[in-house]
């Protein structure tokens, strides 16, 4: 219980430090922590990172950054698929899904030591013309169109099936998706990406409930070291944000990545 407690505390302060896409180590460290599979650490890890995510979705909402329409499409088609992603894990070799974890977070790295380099927000940012999600710029709510409808619907689709297949909360995808289709600003970008993996991790974590996948004993202290985590995270985060921190992150997801298809193939 007590290492369940403490992995959960690394998690929430990774969260908090990093951003959405932080709750991806959650699986790792039960992992490697408490030599879980893939599969059976998956719905804990999407409890504790959807838990700390309603933490801060709940923040956003009340200083009115959420966009809250667009988080409830997103989530609506992450909620079709999260419950089959679940389906397709218990039928995956372990040592497969795990493989395929390590390369998602190899994925994520790339993305943030991208993101460190300076410079890299300004020349990359797409251009108003490509976004096909804009707000009105007197009622700040979206010009609701079919191509904005599709590309929010299919990200949160592909959120939503990675969530059930590798209990991740699928913030690494939300957050550069709803960077590419809006012209949100990027404080309503996390906070509409936590209100997302909010909602898709709740139906995994009922999916994965009603089946008896998810081992309690374990998820329970986990999850409240992770809220833990997220408020002490939030009183150091200021001074420690930056390119440093993105770097520090990678390097840390890769050598997690590398031990993970270590450990699956040899």
């Amino acid at each position: 219980m007590l290492i369940a407690l403490g992995l959960g505390l690394v998690v929430g302060v990774i969260l908090a430090l990093t951003g959405a896409g932080g709750g991806i180590l959650a699986v790792p460290l039960l992992v490697f922590g408490l030599q879980m599979g893939v599969a059976q650490a998956g719905p804990i890890g999407l409890l504790a990172v959807g838990m700390a995510a309603a933490l801060g979705a709940i923040l956003g909402l009340r200083d009115g950054i959420v966009r809250y329409r667009a988080a409830f499409l997103i989530a609506g088609s992450g909620m079709l698929l999260s419950p089959f992603g679940l389906w397709i894990a218990h039928r995956i070799e372990n040592r497969w899904l795990s493989v395929l974890f390590a390369l998602i977070l190899l994925l994520v790295a790339a993305r943030t030591l991208r993101q460190a380099r300076p410079g890299t927000l300004a020349t990359s940012a797409p251009s108003h013309d490509a976004q096909p999600c804009m707000r009105d710029a007197h009622s700040g709510r979206f010009i609701w169109t079919s191509s904005c409808a599709r590309a929010l619907g299919l990200s949160g689709a592909v959120a939503g099936l990675l969530s059930g297949l590798l209990g991740v909360g699928g913030g690494f995808v939300m957050v550069p998706a709803l960077q590419r289709y809006t012209n949100l600003e990027m404080r309503s970008v996390v906070a509409t990406s936590l209100a997302v993996i909010a909602l898709v991790s709740l139906i995994g974590v009922l999916a994965s409930a009603a089946s008896g996948g998810m081992l309690w004993s374990v998820a329970m202290p986990f999850s409240a070291g992770a809220l833990a985590g997220m408020f002490g995270g939030r009183l150091v985060s200021a001074r420690l944000a930056g390119p440093h921190l993105q770097i520090g992150f990678a390097a840390v997801a890769v050598a997690v990545a590398i031990g993970m298809i270590a450990k699956a193939l040899l």
